[in-house]
This record gives C-alpha cells, structure tokens and sequence, in this order.
C-alpha cells in the first residue's frame, strides 16, 4: 500500500491567500514526462476530476490524478518563500536526483 502526499499547513494556507477554493479550483500536482532529469511536476490552479485524489486542509483542496500519485507517494507538497521568490516545493523521497529548476527530478 502507498503512502499518499502530505500537504503542509503553510501550502494550504498560501492556498486560502490566493482564493482558490473561492474560485471552485485546487491546487493540482501532477508528474509528466519530460524536464532535463526524466520527469518534471506540473502545478497549477485546476477544478477535480473522478479519479483525483483530493487532499484537503483549512478549506482548501490538493488534487494529484492516479497515474501520477506513485511518483508521488509520502511526498510533502509545501509552500516557501526564497530570495528567488516564492512557490509550491515537492519534497519527494522517490525522486534520486533532481535538477537545479526545482521542477524536474529521476527515478
């Protein structure tokens, strides 16, 4: 059995500043093929689909699809706030390297 992701506080919270849930969307996280490691995360502002597992916290909601949630399992979804700017993070345990970006990661 998988461990699905966790959403920290600070995301759902960044969540609730943009207004997602008021504009009947969530945060999606999925994981595509491509980027200069193999594959890349996708995050973006969409609405729920049947097979999504939906996450949620402070009235908020974090979507991932099923065909990306084993990439994904005991992954933390967080928000932070750099010099560079601020954006969702995936701190994900699967991946065994990363790139530079941020965004795109091996398995």
């Amino acid at each position: 059995m998988q461990i699905p992701p966790k959403v920290t506080n600070r995301a759902f919270e960044r969540l609730a500043e943009i207004g997602a849930s008021g504009q009947g969307q969530a945060l999606r996280v999925a994981v595509e093929g491509g980027g200069c490691s193999g594959f890349q995360y996708e995050i973006k502002l969409d609405t729920a689909k049947d097979d999504d597992l939906v996450l949620e916290g402070g009235g908020e909601k974090v979507l991932v699809d099923s065909v990306s949630l084993p990439f994904l399992a005991d992954a933390v979804i967080d928000f932070t706030e750099e010099l560079i700017g601020a954006r969702f993070v995936i701190n994900n345990p699967n991946a065994t390297s990363s790139c530079g970006c941020g965004t795109s990661f091996s398995m």
